[in-house]
């Protein structure tokens, strides 16, 4: 076996067998690194063959981390199985972390404290200026105060990592001994948790014979990518990572990835080099902001609702399948065969936006 600290990116025409060994690697490098348990992993690997044939591209697959079990699921469950972790290695007795008012990472966050009998503290900061009672105290929010969290709202460019900061600040002064989780959970730590869902898709696609080609995201605060461009580089892997924009302009968008995906690879201690070349993202599908809806989302949403009987949220993944959808149609993954977006769930979102959809008895 090749020593840990030797893993680097040599090429990308490698054997099953060496993906699987160096899969087995990366797992061994992954586990000094404190965790604790809190998903349901790992998440299903599932054909979506009506909506590929809808679409006429290449055959879809979703890779379901919307079912990671922890309040509704979502793909902050892995972050944190490695942030809450890392509290608990402090001492940390409260939790404080910071999203937008229906930010589905304050949700599972809150879910977490929960589980481990932490006091958790949300700031949400207002993104869109909308004043609509299911969106200020429905879906997430609603979540949030169910798992026990204190909830308090900021408004919009508020420096939220200073906020954070004052709040722990307070909470020290009163004997607490806080730990901040960043927006997203997006820091090296976090970052771990799709590192190794890189290593766990590679593994359960050799389990069935599936080769894939290319694998999809919405990518925002940049934890989700940046782990999963560390993961795939560790095993040496040619997936075509592509990540699609809900918040940046794509510069900025690739720059965070990039340096976050740089900060996760030194944390992991193997000596990988990242190549900003396998940094991917396509902001075109933002639309007017950071929570807005689009008519695109909106589309792609009710299409999937309506044809493989899966929910996505307006926020987060419905931008990012309006994305995906739109690319097959444009033709960008017309030479691939197999193509996996990853559901980061968010469903929970959708209850703060029931007149989005135009829906019968909603907008009559």
């Amino acid at each position: 076996m090749t020593d840990t600290a030797q893993i680097s990116r040599q090429g990308t025409d490698i054997s099953p067998e060496i993906a699987l060994s160096l899969c087995k690697e990366l797992s061994i490098a992954l586990a000094k690194f404190p965790k604790v348990r809190l998903g349901h992993l790992p998440t299903p690997l599932e054909p979506m063959d009506r909506l590929s044939e809808m679409l006429g591209g290449p055959r879809l697959w979703v890779k379901r981390d919307d079912c990671t079990g922890l309040s509704s699921g979502g793909n902050k469950t892995r972050k944190l199985e490695f942030l809450m972790a890392d509290a608990q290695t402090q001492g940390a007795d409260t939790i404080i972390t910071q999203g937008a008012t229906q930010s589905n990472h304050a949700r599972q966050t809150a879910a977490a404290a929960a589980k481990l009998g932490m006091a958790c503290h949300i700031l949400l900061e207002d993104r869109t200026g909308s004043n609509q009672k299911d969106y200020v105290l429905n879906g997430n929010v609603l979540l949030d105060r169910l798992h026990g969290a204190s909830v308090s709202k900021r408004g919009g460019g508020t420096d939220m990592a200073l906020e954070m900061e004052t709040l722990a600040e307070d909470l020290l002064q009163q004997g607490k001994k806080p730990y901040i989780i960043p927006g997203g959970g997006s820091n090296p730590i976090g970052a771990l948790g799709y590192v190794n869902c890189a290593r766990e898709l590679v593994e359960q696609a050799a389990g069935i014979g599936l080769e894939i080609d290319a694998l999809v995201h919405a990518t925002g605060s940049s934890g989700t990518q940046a782990g999963l461009v560390t993961g795939l580089a560790a095993i040496q892997s040619d997936i075509h990572l592509l990540g699609i924009g809900v918040r940046a302009p794509k510069d900025k968008q690739e720059q965070m990835v990039f340096d976050l995906a740089e900060r996760t690879a030194d944390h992991l201690g193997t000596g990988l080099q990242i190549e900003r070349a396998d940094v991917r993202a396509n902001c075109d599908y933002v639309g007017p902001g950071y929570g807005l809806p689009t008519d695109g989302m909106i589309a792609a949403v009710k299409l999937l609702a309506e044809t493989e009987g899966l929910l996505f949220d307006p926020v987060y993944s419905g931008k990012g399948l309006d994305g995906l959808i739109d690319q097959i149609r444009e033709g960008y993954f017309d030479d691939m065969a197999n193509v996996v977006f990853l559901h980061t769930g968010g469903s929970a979102a959708l209850f703060g936006y029931p007149e989005t959809f135009g829906l019968p008895g909603y907008t009559d």
